[in-house]
């Protein structure tokens, strides 16, 4: 008896396409993660990129739960002494709303070799217009 092991280069990577219209955060990272590493496919193997694509409109509709408009704080650094900066999740929705969910995504992605990689096929738009379309993405109920 063998055991299969899949490889990379015998899948074709497919595209997904999902509404983020109403859809709650944090449960739609986490089936984009699922599908960006394909761990939903039968011949998931953890060494094997074998993920698909993932086209995500109407981010600027995306909701949180409770008040996390106002509570959930994003920070980044900029290297400087005393260069810490802070924007909430409600003003960043405002200026880049594509940013929450790539946010998300990245923090639910293994913290390996993979990540850059992986994030690189999810691609985020704010309204409802997408230029993916000669790809043919498969519409994905979440």
């Amino acid at each position: 008896m063998k055991t299969y092991m899949a490889r990379s280069e015998d899948f074709v990577k497919k595209w997904y396409l999902i509404d983020g219209e109403g859809k709650t955060v944090g449960r739609l990272a986490t089936r984009i993660a699922t599908i960006l590493r394909g761990k939903n496919k039968p011949q998931f193997t953890p060494h094997a990129d074998i993920g698909d694509f993932v086209i995500v409109v109407n981010a600027e509709k995306l909701k949180f739960t409770g008040d996390k408009w106002n509570q959930k704080t994003y920070y980044r650094h900029t290297h400087y002494p005393g260069g810490i900066k802070s924007i909430t999740a409600g003003d960043l929705l405002k200026t880049k709303p594509h940013e929450i969910i790539e946010k998300a995504v990245w923090g639910m992605l293994p913290k390996n070799k993979w990540q850059k990689k992986l994030i690189a096929r999810l691609k985020v738009y704010a309204g409802s217009e997408h230029p993916h379309a000669p790809q043919q993405p498969e519409t994905l109920e979440v």
